[in-house]
């Protein structure tokens, strides 16, 4: 039996248009507006979990809901900054960063 040279699966045009593809940026929310978005949920997340078991301890109900309450509006105040400093110029692509494409 004759061995033969392996079959190419993919021409150089099409190894060169496909790593063309992969090198162009998405984004992903890589800016300061979403790393502050993201933070400050965070934070408000973590309120809120402390919260919730600080409330089923004897005694602490009444603070640890209002401790919760406080943790979710962090949460959505973080939403309402990102969004923010996203129209300020500050999101990906924004006027405001020294590189666009950041």
């Amino acid at each position: 039996m004759a061995k033969t040279a392996p079959a190419q699966n993919a021409t150089d045009d099409q190894m060169a248009s496909h790593s063309a593809m992969h090198d162009e940026t998405i984004g992903h929310g890589n800016s300061p507006a979403a790393w502050t978005c993201v933070f400050v949920m965070l934070g408000g997340g973590a309120l809120s979990s402390f919260a919730y078991i600080f409330s089923s301890t004897e005694g602490n109900f009444a603070a640890g809901t209002v401790l919760f309450w406080v943790g979710i509006a962090v949460m959505l105040m973080g939403l309402v900054v990102g969004f923010v400093l996203k129209r300020v110029g500050y999101g990906v692509g924004g006027h405001k960063l020294k590189n666009p494409s950041h």
